[in-house]
């Protein structure tokens, strides 16, 4: 178990530089998988879920030379391990169903166990990549255990309309559609930066894809052929750019965030602003920096909360939801936030109420922080969310007095060297085992 102990009440100041993109570098991973040829990655983050993907790339074959240090990864997956175990598929990492559709395609075959697992965010269903499997022409067979996925045939192409604009379950379909034969649509398609992301590399790889950032893409297949290695550089995540951000303003302090995507930030921005929060753009820099006291923008309609809706992209993300309730808590006013996607996202909100945070969970979907109450430091255990690890984390930065979170390890799945930054700006925070 992995402890955090926060001496919080310090304004936090200074500059740091956003890292990858964690749910980019993932899916792309999985995605060199695609080709022999050597592929070059750059801005490569540090993260827990990065070195379980490359341990099973080692275990099955794969070269791997990554430089944490330099954040510049090389693969190369020439020669594959026919039939390997189960066993070696990371299954502690949701991103490990991401695999299917690479390895169905190099191998013909793919066994992994039913139990993959990533945030306590909810029900995480199979489903919409078995089907959209099956509609490429996959066969599958499954137990409470285990599932066999294997090809009888060359994939062919699909027209497909998901339910819900899943983000894995689209990189899947983009993944099994790039080699296969004719082309492919997908309606109601996810459309988040990283999805994108994945897109622009598999365009690199010498992918067809057209629509990439709407809701509807259109994929021209290879006819079993294999993408060619590429060199890529993992665009910056904006979640963390949000969070220091966050982090900045919820102790009163100046903090810069330097990152290439600020095309991705005007909505995010906004949010800040209804908090009350002022982000300024100049020169490759996001800051905060108008210091509190904060007050919630009260809505025109004068019977309504101020409201801070996350569902899919281009909407408010969910990811951030948790930080952005953190944030709530040093703000005048109330503010009423609803996760539209996962009924487990707020879970955590009890654990907030330890430190005196004034907060009413109306359901599994919506809660409302009545801000500026006084709040003091606590003992608390985080779920294994990583934003909601990160919430409360920043709660105890504001708070004068030392306050202690236990289970606080999902933070290292998607922050590389996230306390020795805080360090920089000047956090009294240190790990404890």
């Amino acid at each position: 178990m992995a402890t955090l102990k926060v001496n919080g009440g310090k304004s936090l100041e200074g500059t740091v530089t956003a890292s990858g993109n964690k749910n980019s570098i993932l899916p792309i991973l999985c995605a060199s998988l695609l080709t022999k040829e050597s592929v070059h990655l750059s801005n490569v983050p540090d993260i827990t879920d990065v070195h379980r993907l490359l341990e099973f790339f080692k275990a099955i074959g794969s070269t791997v030379s990554f430089d944490a240090g330099t954040g510049t990864l090389t693969l190369e997956h020439r020669s594959l391990t026919e039939g390997f175990s189960p066993d070696l598929v990371p299954s502690a990492m949701r991103s490990s169903i991401m695999l299917f559709a690479p390895l169905l395609f190099r191998q013909g075959i793919f066994r992994a166990h039913t139990n993959t697992k990533g945030c306590t965010l909810g029900a995480r269903e199979l489903d919409p990549h078995l089907s959209l499997l099956e509609a490429f022409g996959y066969r599958i067979e499954a137990t409470s255990e285990q599932i066999c996925l294997w090809r009888t045939q060359p994939a062919h192409g699909v027209r497909h309309w998901f339910e819900y604009a899943s983000v894995t379950a689209t990189e899947s379909f983009v993944m099994a559609a790039v080699t296969a034969e004719g082309k492919s649509v997908l309606s109601n398609a996810a459309s988040e930066p990283h999805v994108q992301d994945l897109c622009k590399f598999l365009r690199l790889m010498g992918g067809e894809i057209a629509g990439v950032g709407s809701n509807t893409l259109t994929i021209e297949g290879t006819c079993g052929k294999e993408l060619h290695g590429c060199s890529f550089n993992i665009p910056a995540d904006h979640h963390e750019v949000a969070t220091y951000l966050a982090i900045g303003a919820i102790t009163g302090g100046r903090v810069s965030v330097r990152h290439d995507i600020e095309h991705h930030m005007p909505l995010i921005n906004r949010t800040f602003e209804k908090l009350g929060v002022r982000v300024s753009y100049q020169d490759g820099m996001s800051t905060v920096d108008n210091g509190k006291p904060y007050r919630v923008q009260q809505p025109f309609t004068r019977n309504t909360f101020a409201k801070i809706e996350a569902a899919p992209w281009p909407y408010f993300p969910t990811d951030l939801l948790p930080p952005f309730i953190a944030l709530a808590t040093a703000c005048d006013g109330n503010a009423l936030f609803w996760n539209k996607v996962y009924e487990g996202g707020l879970s955590w909100i009890p654990e907030l109420n330890k430190f005196g945070a004034f907060a009413h969970l109306s359901d599994p979907h919506k809660v409302i922080i009545m801000g500026g109450t006084p709040l003091h430091p606590a003992v608390v255990e985080s779920p294994y969310i990583i934003r909601a690890a990160i919430a409360l984390l920043m709660v105890a930065l504001s708070v004068p007095g030392t306050s202690v979170i236990q289970k606080a390890e999902p933070i290292c799945r998607a922050h590389p060297n996230f306390i020795e930054k805080l360090h920089s700006l000047g956090a009294d925070v240190s790990w404890e085992e």
